[in-house]
Protein backbone atom coordinates (compact mmCIF):
# COMPACT_ATOMS: atom_id res chain seq x y z
CA UNK A 1 0.00 0.00 0.00
CA UNK A 2 1.20 3.41 -1.19
CA UNK A 3 0.90 7.16 0.67
CA UNK A 4 -2.03 7.51 -1.69
CA UNK A 5 -4.04 5.07 -0.68
CA UNK A 6 -3.23 5.93 3.10
CA UNK A 7 -4.26 9.32 2.20
CA UNK A 8 -7.18 8.22 0.96
CA UNK A 9 -8.26 5.89 3.36
CA UNK A 10 -7.53 8.00 5.76
CA UNK A 11 -10.13 10.90 4.13
CA UNK A 12 -12.85 8.04 3.90
CA UNK A 13 -12.66 7.46 7.81
CA UNK A 14 -12.63 11.43 8.20
CA UNK A 15 -15.99 11.59 5.80
CA UNK A 16 -17.48 8.39 7.35
CA UNK A 17 -16.85 10.16 10.91
CA UNK A 18 -18.67 13.66 9.83
CA UNK A 19 -21.12 12.65 8.48
CA UNK A 20 -22.57 10.08 11.36
CA UNK A 21 -21.44 13.70 14.00
CA UNK A 22 -23.90 15.57 11.44
CA UNK A 23 -26.90 14.71 13.33
CA UNK A 24 -25.47 15.59 16.83
CA UNK A 25 -23.87 18.15 15.88
CA UNK A 26 -27.41 19.82 14.61
CA UNK A 27 -29.03 18.29 18.04
CA UNK A 28 -26.13 19.50 20.64
CA UNK A 29 -26.29 23.39 18.90
CA UNK A 30 -28.23 25.47 21.57
CA UNK A 31 -27.96 23.06 24.11
CA UNK A 32 -26.59 23.89 27.90
CA UNK A 33 -23.61 21.29 28.80
CA UNK A 34 -21.89 21.65 32.24
CA UNK A 35 -18.25 20.47 31.93
CA UNK A 36 -16.46 19.30 35.26
CA UNK A 37 -12.64 19.96 34.90
CA UNK A 38 -10.47 18.66 38.07
CA UNK A 39 -7.08 20.10 39.10
CA UNK A 40 -5.70 16.55 38.04
CA UNK A 41 -7.13 16.76 34.21
CA UNK A 42 -5.64 20.44 34.48
CA UNK A 43 -2.24 19.06 35.46
CA UNK A 44 -2.39 16.66 32.45
CA UNK A 45 -0.45 16.99 29.55
CA UNK A 46 -3.75 16.71 27.72
CA UNK A 47 -5.24 19.62 28.54
CA UNK A 48 -4.31 21.37 25.30
CA UNK A 49 -6.12 18.99 23.18
CA UNK A 50 -9.21 19.59 26.01
CA UNK A 51 -9.05 23.15 25.26
CA UNK A 52 -9.16 23.10 21.77
CA UNK A 53 -11.91 20.72 21.70
CA UNK A 54 -14.10 22.61 24.66
CA UNK A 55 -13.48 25.58 21.85
CA UNK A 56 -15.09 23.55 19.48
CA UNK A 57 -17.53 22.88 21.00
CA UNK A 58 -18.20 26.52 21.69
CA UNK A 59 -18.04 27.76 18.10
CA UNK A 60 -20.87 25.09 16.98
CA UNK A 61 -23.36 26.82 19.29
CA UNK A 62 -23.03 24.76 22.40
CA UNK A 63 -23.73 26.73 25.35
CA UNK A 64 -20.68 25.99 27.95
CA UNK A 65 -20.26 26.18 31.61
CA UNK A 66 -16.78 25.05 32.96
CA UNK A 67 -16.18 23.99 36.37
CA UNK A 68 -12.27 23.87 37.79
CA UNK A 69 -10.96 22.12 40.61
CA UNK A 70 -7.56 22.14 42.13
CA UNK A 71 -7.00 19.73 44.55
CA UNK A 72 -3.61 18.61 43.43
CA UNK A 73 -2.33 22.18 43.01
CA UNK A 74 -3.59 23.34 46.88
CA UNK A 75 -1.92 20.01 48.07
CA UNK A 76 1.11 21.62 46.25
CA UNK A 77 1.20 24.65 48.10
CA UNK A 78 -0.13 23.36 51.43
CA UNK A 79 3.46 20.89 51.12
CA UNK A 80 5.29 24.36 49.92
CA UNK A 81 4.24 26.09 52.85
CA UNK A 82 4.75 23.21 55.44
CA UNK A 83 0.80 23.23 56.32
CA UNK A 84 -0.48 19.93 57.22
CA UNK A 85 -4.83 19.77 56.93
CA UNK A 86 -7.07 16.82 57.74
CA UNK A 87 -9.06 14.40 55.28
CA UNK A 88 -11.77 13.67 57.01
CA UNK A 89 -14.42 10.62 56.11
CA UNK A 90 -17.66 11.53 56.48
CA UNK A 91 -21.39 10.27 55.51
CA UNK A 92 -22.93 13.66 55.41
CA UNK A 93 -25.95 13.94 52.96
CA UNK A 94 -24.43 10.21 51.74
CA UNK A 95 -21.37 11.12 50.55
CA UNK A 96 -20.39 8.07 52.67
CA UNK A 97 -16.62 7.68 52.92
CA UNK A 98 -15.96 10.61 51.24
CA UNK A 99 -13.21 12.44 52.26
CA UNK A 100 -13.28 16.40 52.90
CA UNK A 101 -10.73 18.44 53.29
CA UNK A 102 -11.10 20.66 56.47
CA UNK A 103 -10.45 24.30 55.55
CA UNK A 104 -8.41 26.47 57.99
CA UNK A 105 -7.33 30.05 57.61
CA UNK A 106 -4.05 29.58 56.42
CA UNK A 107 -5.05 26.09 54.45
CA UNK A 108 -7.74 28.93 52.91
CA UNK A 109 -4.75 30.97 51.60
CA UNK A 110 -3.41 27.97 49.58
CA UNK A 111 -6.65 27.58 48.08
CA UNK A 112 -7.17 30.79 46.70
CA UNK A 113 -3.66 30.77 45.31
CA UNK A 114 -4.25 27.47 43.44
CA UNK A 115 -7.72 28.37 42.36
CA UNK A 116 -6.65 31.63 40.95
CA UNK A 117 -4.06 30.32 39.10
CA UNK A 118 -6.13 27.39 37.52
CA UNK A 119 -8.43 30.30 36.77
CA UNK A 120 -6.32 32.33 34.72
CA UNK A 121 -4.64 28.89 33.23
CA UNK A 122 -8.06 28.14 31.97
CA UNK A 123 -8.70 31.43 30.52
CA UNK A 124 -5.20 31.98 28.80
CA UNK A 125 -6.29 29.01 27.14
CA UNK A 126 -9.14 30.07 25.60
CA UNK A 127 -7.87 33.23 24.68
CA UNK A 128 -7.82 34.19 21.09
CA UNK A 129 -4.12 33.78 19.43
CA UNK A 130 -3.70 30.08 20.22
CA UNK A 131 -1.34 29.46 17.17
CA UNK A 132 -1.19 25.61 18.08
CA UNK A 133 -4.80 24.84 18.67
CA UNK A 134 -7.36 24.17 15.25
CA UNK A 135 -9.44 27.04 16.74
CA UNK A 136 -6.68 29.61 15.99
CA UNK A 137 -8.36 32.97 15.46
CA UNK A 138 -11.60 31.98 17.28
CA UNK A 139 -13.14 34.20 19.67
CA UNK A 140 -13.82 32.37 22.59
CA UNK A 141 -15.40 35.10 25.42
CA UNK A 142 -14.66 33.78 29.22
CA UNK A 143 -16.68 35.10 32.44
CA UNK A 144 -16.06 34.18 35.53
CA UNK A 145 -18.14 35.62 38.35
CA UNK A 146 -19.45 35.17 42.06
CA UNK A 147 -22.20 32.90 40.59
CA UNK A 148 -22.13 30.35 43.38
CA UNK A 149 -23.64 31.28 46.80
CA UNK A 150 -21.85 29.28 49.75
CA UNK A 151 -22.59 28.21 53.02
CA UNK A 152 -20.06 25.94 56.04
CA UNK A 153 -20.63 22.56 56.07
CA UNK A 154 -20.28 23.55 59.80
CA UNK A 155 -19.41 20.99 62.53
CA UNK A 156 -19.93 17.09 61.44
CA UNK A 157 -19.40 14.27 63.54
CA UNK A 158 -17.74 16.49 66.14
CA UNK A 159 -15.56 17.77 63.84
CA UNK A 160 -15.24 22.07 62.53
CA UNK A 161 -14.88 21.89 58.56
CA UNK A 162 -14.57 26.00 59.12
CA UNK A 163 -13.77 27.30 55.73
CA UNK A 164 -14.85 23.82 53.52
CA UNK A 165 -18.64 24.87 52.33
CA UNK A 166 -20.98 23.51 50.43
CA UNK A 167 -23.34 25.32 47.85
CA UNK A 168 -26.32 27.25 48.96
CA UNK A 169 -27.23 28.49 45.77
CA UNK A 170 -26.27 29.13 41.84
CA UNK A 171 -27.17 32.12 40.05
CA UNK A 172 -28.33 30.28 37.11
CA UNK A 173 -30.49 33.57 36.20
CA UNK A 174 -27.02 35.42 35.60
CA UNK A 175 -25.44 32.43 34.54
CA UNK A 176 -28.13 31.38 31.59
CA UNK A 177 -28.16 35.60 30.56
CA UNK A 178 -24.35 35.35 29.55
CA UNK A 179 -24.70 32.26 28.06
CA UNK A 180 -27.45 33.70 25.45
CA UNK A 181 -24.96 36.71 24.78
CA UNK A 182 -22.44 33.94 23.80
CA UNK A 183 -19.94 33.63 26.81
CA UNK A 184 -18.41 30.31 28.29
CA UNK A 185 -18.81 30.94 31.97
CA UNK A 186 -15.99 29.74 34.46
CA UNK A 187 -16.95 28.70 37.71
CA UNK A 188 -14.26 27.46 40.61
CA UNK A 189 -14.63 25.57 43.62
CA UNK A 190 -14.96 28.70 45.38
CA UNK A 191 -18.12 29.92 47.14
CA UNK A 192 -18.67 33.25 48.72
CA UNK A 193 -21.27 33.71 51.29
CA UNK A 194 -23.80 36.79 51.68
CA UNK A 195 -21.39 37.58 54.31
CA UNK A 196 -18.49 37.43 52.30
CA UNK A 197 -16.99 34.88 53.85
CA UNK A 198 -14.95 32.25 51.39
CA UNK A 199 -15.27 28.80 50.85
CA UNK A 200 -13.25 25.75 49.69
CA UNK A 201 -16.51 23.71 48.04
CA UNK A 202 -16.01 19.89 46.08
CA UNK A 203 -15.81 20.83 42.28
CA UNK A 204 -18.17 17.81 41.54
CA UNK A 205 -20.80 19.44 44.05
CA UNK A 206 -20.31 22.76 42.04
CA UNK A 207 -20.74 21.17 38.84
CA UNK A 208 -23.57 19.06 39.75
CA UNK A 209 -25.34 21.61 41.75
CA UNK A 210 -25.00 24.20 38.16
CA UNK A 211 -26.60 21.86 35.84
CA UNK A 212 -29.18 21.32 37.84
CA UNK A 213 -29.97 24.79 38.58
CA UNK A 214 -29.44 25.52 35.23
CA UNK A 215 -31.50 22.60 33.85
CA UNK A 216 -28.48 21.44 31.45
CA UNK A 217 -28.94 18.72 28.43
CA UNK A 218 -25.97 17.34 29.97
CA UNK A 219 -23.06 17.56 32.74
CA UNK A 220 -19.79 15.92 31.51
CA UNK A 221 -17.25 14.46 34.43
CA UNK A 222 -13.43 14.52 33.28
CA UNK A 223 -11.63 11.73 35.52
CA UNK A 224 -8.18 9.55 34.83
CA UNK A 225 -10.27 6.39 34.03
CA UNK A 226 -12.10 5.90 30.56
CA UNK A 227 -15.44 5.89 32.94
CA UNK A 228 -16.93 3.74 35.78
CA UNK A 229 -15.98 -0.17 35.42
CA UNK A 230 -17.68 -2.94 37.55
CA UNK A 231 -16.52 -5.01 40.10
CA UNK A 232 -15.14 -7.33 37.24
CA UNK A 233 -13.01 -4.53 35.42
CA UNK A 234 -15.08 -4.10 32.85
CA UNK A 235 -16.39 -0.64 31.56
CA UNK A 236 -19.87 0.26 31.78
CA UNK A 237 -20.87 1.78 28.56
CA UNK A 238 -24.42 3.01 30.15
CA UNK A 239 -26.33 2.73 33.15
CA UNK A 240 -29.21 4.35 34.86
CA UNK A 241 -29.31 6.51 37.91
CA UNK A 242 -31.09 3.67 40.17
CA UNK A 243 -28.62 0.87 38.95
CA UNK A 244 -25.70 3.40 39.70
CA UNK A 245 -26.88 4.08 42.94
CA UNK A 246 -26.50 0.53 43.34
CA UNK A 247 -23.43 0.47 41.66
CA UNK A 248 -21.45 3.21 43.63
CA UNK A 249 -21.29 0.23 47.00
CA UNK A 250 -18.24 -0.85 44.85
CA UNK A 251 -16.91 2.21 43.99
CA UNK A 252 -13.91 4.14 45.95
CA UNK A 253 -12.05 7.28 45.56
CA UNK A 254 -13.00 9.21 42.79
CA UNK A 255 -14.64 6.80 40.57
CA UNK A 256 -17.06 7.01 43.30
CA UNK A 257 -17.55 10.84 43.85
CA UNK A 258 -18.09 11.23 39.90
CA UNK A 259 -20.90 8.62 39.62
CA UNK A 260 -21.90 10.03 42.74
CA UNK A 261 -22.48 13.60 40.99
CA UNK A 262 -23.85 12.09 37.95
CA UNK A 263 -26.31 9.71 39.67
CA UNK A 264 -27.32 12.88 41.65
CA UNK A 265 -27.86 15.19 38.64
CA UNK A 266 -29.55 12.22 36.77
CA UNK A 267 -32.17 12.41 39.58
CA UNK A 268 -33.04 15.55 40.20
CA UNK A 269 -33.83 16.50 36.34
CA UNK A 270 -30.51 16.54 34.17
CA UNK A 271 -31.55 13.71 30.73
CA UNK A 272 -27.91 12.80 30.51
CA UNK A 273 -24.66 12.80 32.70
CA UNK A 274 -21.29 11.42 31.10
CA UNK A 275 -17.70 10.12 32.73
CA UNK A 276 -14.75 10.63 30.44
CA UNK A 277 -10.97 10.51 30.67
CA UNK A 278 -8.97 13.67 30.70
CA UNK A 279 -5.98 10.94 29.63
CA UNK A 280 -7.49 9.88 26.14
CA UNK A 281 -7.56 12.37 23.52
CA UNK A 282 -11.13 13.25 21.43
CA UNK A 283 -12.92 11.58 24.15
CA UNK A 284 -15.12 14.63 24.24
CA UNK A 285 -15.71 14.67 20.77
CA UNK A 286 -15.68 10.76 20.41
CA UNK A 287 -18.89 10.57 23.82
CA UNK A 288 -21.07 13.64 22.23
CA UNK A 289 -20.27 12.93 18.21
CA UNK A 290 -20.06 9.36 17.74
CA UNK A 291 -22.74 6.13 18.60
CA UNK A 292 -20.51 4.62 20.93
CA UNK A 293 -19.31 7.66 22.89
CA UNK A 294 -16.18 7.16 24.95
CA UNK A 295 -16.95 7.15 28.55
CA UNK A 296 -19.60 5.88 30.67
CA UNK A 297 -23.11 7.20 30.08
CA UNK A 298 -25.84 7.53 33.12
CA UNK A 299 -28.75 8.01 31.34
CA UNK A 300 -32.78 8.94 32.78
CA UNK A 301 -33.87 7.09 29.10
CA UNK A 302 -32.07 4.04 30.12
CA UNK A 303 -35.66 1.93 30.64
CA UNK A 304 -35.09 2.48 26.69
CA UNK A 305 -33.82 -0.56 25.02
CA UNK A 306 -33.65 -2.65 21.89
CA UNK A 307 -33.88 -6.53 21.96
CA UNK A 308 -35.07 -8.92 20.13
CA UNK A 309 -38.70 -9.56 19.60
CA UNK A 310 -41.06 -11.95 21.55
CA UNK A 311 -44.41 -13.58 20.78
CA UNK A 312 -45.64 -10.73 23.38
CA UNK A 313 -44.87 -7.98 21.32
CA UNK A 314 -46.84 -9.24 18.17
CA UNK A 315 -49.83 -6.72 19.54
CA UNK A 316 -47.51 -4.12 20.25
CA UNK A 317 -46.00 -4.40 16.67
CA UNK A 318 -48.72 -4.38 15.18
CA UNK A 319 -49.89 -1.34 16.70
CA UNK A 320 -47.32 0.52 15.26
CA UNK A 321 -47.59 -0.63 12.16
CA UNK A 322 -50.69 -0.25 11.65
CA UNK A 323 -51.04 3.26 10.58
CA UNK A 324 -48.07 2.65 8.09
CA UNK A 325 -49.47 0.05 6.47
CA UNK A 326 -53.24 1.94 6.38
CA UNK A 327 -50.96 5.15 4.69
CA UNK A 328 -49.32 1.96 2.39
CA UNK A 329 -45.80 3.07 3.25
CA UNK A 330 -45.47 -0.48 4.60
CA UNK A 331 -47.02 -3.96 3.10
CA UNK A 332 -49.82 -5.17 5.43
CA UNK A 333 -49.41 -8.13 7.75
CA UNK A 334 -51.77 -10.24 9.40
CA UNK A 335 -51.19 -11.56 12.73
CA UNK A 336 -50.59 -14.69 11.89
CA UNK A 337 -48.00 -13.95 9.61
CA UNK A 338 -46.41 -11.67 12.64
CA UNK A 339 -46.03 -14.54 14.99
CA UNK A 340 -44.55 -16.75 11.88
CA UNK A 341 -42.26 -14.25 11.71
CA UNK A 342 -41.45 -12.93 15.48
CA UNK A 343 -38.52 -14.14 15.65
CA UNK A 344 -36.80 -11.66 13.07
CA UNK A 345 -38.11 -8.83 14.28
CA UNK A 346 -35.85 -6.59 17.00
CA UNK A 347 -37.91 -3.52 18.87
CA UNK A 348 -37.67 -0.97 21.04
CA UNK A 349 -38.90 -0.56 23.78
CA UNK A 350 -39.50 3.13 26.03
CA UNK A 351 -40.65 2.25 29.65
CA UNK A 352 -42.21 -1.14 28.42
CA UNK A 353 -43.77 0.39 25.21
CA UNK A 354 -42.89 -0.34 21.86
CA UNK A 355 -41.77 2.34 19.48
CA UNK A 356 -39.73 0.82 16.96
CA UNK A 357 -39.20 -2.31 14.83
CA UNK A 358 -37.56 -3.75 12.24
CA UNK A 359 -37.19 -7.22 10.76
CA UNK A 360 -33.84 -9.15 9.44
CA UNK A 361 -35.16 -11.85 7.18
CA UNK A 362 -31.35 -13.48 6.27
CA UNK A 363 -30.74 -15.37 2.82
CA UNK A 364 -27.74 -17.68 1.16
CA UNK A 365 -27.00 -17.27 -2.41
CA UNK A 366 -24.10 -19.05 -4.04
CA UNK A 367 -22.36 -18.98 -0.85
CA UNK A 368 -22.66 -15.46 0.07
CA UNK A 369 -24.86 -14.80 3.04
CA UNK A 370 -27.28 -11.36 2.44
CA UNK A 371 -30.72 -10.26 4.48
CA UNK A 372 -33.72 -7.85 3.34
CA UNK A 373 -34.12 -5.24 6.51
CA UNK A 374 -38.19 -4.84 6.65
CA UNK A 375 -41.08 -3.61 8.29
CA UNK A 376 -38.12 -0.83 10.06
CA UNK A 377 -40.91 1.65 11.75
CA UNK A 378 -40.10 4.27 14.67
CA UNK A 379 -43.36 6.16 16.19
CA UNK A 380 -43.65 9.38 14.71
CA UNK A 381 -43.70 11.02 18.63
CA UNK A 382 -40.64 9.33 19.39
CA UNK A 383 -38.13 9.91 16.31
CA UNK A 384 -35.90 12.29 18.18
CA UNK A 385 -32.57 11.39 20.15
CA UNK A 386 -31.76 9.25 16.78
CA UNK A 387 -33.54 6.40 18.27
CA UNK A 388 -33.96 5.18 13.98
CA UNK A 389 -29.68 5.22 14.27
CA UNK A 390 -30.03 3.09 17.24
CA UNK A 391 -32.31 0.37 15.72
CA UNK A 392 -30.19 0.74 12.73
CA UNK A 393 -27.22 -0.07 14.68
CA UNK A 394 -28.89 -2.90 16.65
CA UNK A 395 -29.76 -4.81 12.98
CA UNK A 396 -26.65 -4.31 11.40
CA UNK A 397 -24.84 -5.80 14.78
CA UNK A 398 -26.61 -8.69 14.16
CA UNK A 399 -26.65 -9.10 10.48
CA UNK A 400 -22.60 -8.94 11.28
CA UNK A 401 -22.94 -11.68 14.17
CA UNK A 402 -24.70 -13.81 12.20
CA UNK A 403 -21.80 -13.36 9.03
CA UNK A 404 -24.36 -11.57 6.62
CA UNK A 405 -22.29 -9.93 4.04
CA UNK A 406 -25.32 -7.47 2.51
CA UNK A 407 -28.34 -5.78 3.59
CA UNK A 408 -30.61 -5.08 0.90
CA UNK A 409 -34.22 -2.94 1.83
CA UNK A 410 -37.03 -1.75 -0.07
CA UNK A 411 -38.99 1.32 0.45
CA UNK A 412 -41.36 3.91 -1.28
CA UNK A 413 -40.75 6.74 1.22
CA UNK A 414 -37.65 6.32 3.57
CA UNK A 415 -34.70 6.20 0.58
CA UNK A 416 -32.74 9.35 1.52
CA UNK A 417 -32.64 8.33 5.39
CA UNK A 418 -31.36 4.91 4.20
CA UNK A 419 -28.60 6.43 1.86
CA UNK A 420 -28.00 8.64 4.08
CA UNK A 421 -26.78 6.02 6.33
CA UNK A 422 -24.36 4.65 3.63
CA UNK A 423 -26.76 2.41 1.88
CA UNK A 424 -26.68 2.70 -2.00
CA UNK A 425 -28.97 2.44 -4.67
CA UNK A 426 -29.07 -1.00 -6.45
CA UNK A 427 -30.86 -2.18 -9.27
CA UNK A 428 -33.76 -4.89 -9.91
CA UNK A 429 -31.20 -7.14 -11.86
CA UNK A 430 -29.01 -6.65 -9.11
CA UNK A 431 -31.30 -8.00 -6.37
CA UNK A 432 -30.45 -11.86 -5.04
CA UNK A 433 -33.08 -14.39 -6.62
CA UNK A 434 -35.28 -14.38 -3.47
CA UNK A 435 -35.72 -10.76 -3.30
CA UNK A 436 -36.70 -10.79 -6.87
CA UNK A 437 -39.37 -12.87 -6.06
CA UNK A 438 -40.55 -10.84 -3.78
CA UNK A 439 -40.50 -7.29 -5.40
CA UNK A 440 -43.84 -5.74 -5.91
CA UNK A 441 -43.69 -3.80 -9.06
CA UNK A 442 -46.98 -2.00 -8.09
CA UNK A 443 -45.31 -0.38 -5.31
CA UNK A 444 -42.10 1.02 -7.31
CA UNK A 445 -40.00 0.02 -3.78
CA UNK A 446 -36.19 1.72 -4.05
CA UNK A 447 -33.83 -0.46 -3.25
CA UNK A 448 -30.89 -0.18 -1.45
CA UNK A 449 -27.78 -2.10 -0.40
CA UNK A 450 -25.29 -1.48 2.22
CA UNK A 451 -21.76 -3.97 2.58
CA UNK A 452 -21.67 -4.86 6.52
CA UNK A 453 -17.85 -5.60 7.42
Amino acid sequence: MNKNDNSADSSEKYVKFFRQSSPYIHAHRGKTFVIMLSGETLAHPNLSNIISDIALMSSLGVRLVLVHGARPQIDERLRERGIKTALHKSAHKGALHNERRITDRQSLECVKDAVGNMRALIESRLSVGLVNSPMHGARIRVVSGNFVTAKPLGVLDGIDFQHTGEVRKVDSQAIDHLLDSGYVVLLSCLGLSPTGEIFNIEVEEVATRTAISLGAEKLILYGAQQGVFDHQGNLINRISPHEGSKELESQVGESRRLLSSAVKACSEGIERAQIISYQDDGSLLMELFTRDGAGTLISRDHYEEVRGATIEDVGGILELIRPFEEKGILRRRSRKELEREIRLFSVVLLDGMIIGCAALHPYCENGVSRAELACVVVHPEYRQAQRGDRLLAHIEELAKEKGMNEVYVMTTQTAHWFIEREFAEVAYDDLPEELRAKYNPKRQSKVLMKKIS
